[in-house]
């Protein structure tokens, strides 16, 4: 089984280009109004983001977690080269766990991210930089963001 996940994008050729660098391999399959891809790794961690307001089709963000914190340098540094920009956030508490990070914008807004988790902790001390650039009120109040 594999999970899909659907994305509406504006431009069909950056959206390529981006996503061929990001999984670093090709579509399957190319027409005028649609690409596929098929990845066999990595399997996808899931999460549930809580919002203020939700209104029409969002999404939080998309990410990959990786098993050591090598292989999100290794990513970073693979990305750079292929010239994005990626915002690092490293040695952050978000999730309830300490985790190395970084991420990447797709041409339509959509962020990614790439992260490893070092372990669990009891107590969430929210950052600005904790999964959402601005946490909400609650997400404060709850100590809790992703």
């Amino acid at each position: 089984m594999k999970m899909h996940v659907g994305i509406n994008v504006t431009n069909l050729n950056k959206s390529i280009e981006f996503y061929t660098k990001v999984f670093n391999t090709e579509p399957v399959k190319v027409k005028s109004d649609y690409a596929k891809f098929l990845l066999d790794d990595p399997a996808l961690n899931f999460t549930l983001n809580l919002k203020d307001e939700v209104s029409g089709n969002q999404v939080g963000h998309f990410g990959f977690q990786v098993e050591t914190h090598e292989i999100v340098l290794h990513h970073k540094n693979r990305l750079e080269k292929l010239g994005f920009f990626a915002r690092e956030e490293m040695d952050v508490t978000c999730c309830y766990a300490a985790q190395d990070k970084f991420w990447v914008t797709d041409p339509d807004g959509n962020e990614w991210e790439f992260f490893y988790t070092k372990g669990d902790v009891e107590a969430l001390i929210t950052t600005v930089s904790c999964c959402n650039p601005q946490p909400t009120e609650l997400q404060i109040k709850n100590n809790s963001c992703c």
